[in-house]
């Protein structure tokens, strides 16, 4: 079993930045690709992320590319995305997300892809 944990959420003002971080324990953390979803209220969940276990990928949505970064430090346990100039679009409980399954690729970037999930960290941006 893996658990993750997301912190790091919170209030913004538009055009302000959050870091999210998500801890792992259990399983080998760095065996896993690693990914942050989102959910709106009455929205699906969608992909903003992936990175896979040695770092050598990532993967981004489109909208979001140039403003949202994610890295990993495997040492730690840690997943991080550092979000940037958020705007009213970017509102969402934000989940972190693994695969044990899939070490790259399209896969990583479906929420189908994944095999373990935390509860989510909420972010609000305000103005």
């Amino acid at each position: 079993q893996v658990q993750l944990v997301e912190s790091g959420g919170g209030l913004v003002q538009t055009g302000g930045s959050l870091r999210l971080s998500c801890t792992a324990s259990g399983r080998t953390f760095s065996w896993y690709s690693m990914g942050w979803f989102r959910q709106a209220p009455g929205q699906e969940r969608e992909f903003v992320a992936a990175i896979t276990w040695s770092k050598d990928s990532t993967y981004y949505a489109d909208s979001l590319k140039g403003r949202f970064t994610i890295s990993r430090d495997n040492a730690k346990n840690t997943v991080s995305l550092q979000m940037n100039s958020l705007n009213p679009e970017d509102p969402a409980v934000y989940y972190c997300a693994a695969s044990v399954r899939y070490s790259s690729g399209i896969y990583i970037t479906y929420a189908s892809g994944m095999d373990y999930w935390g509860k989510g960290t909420l972010v609000t941006v305000s103005g």
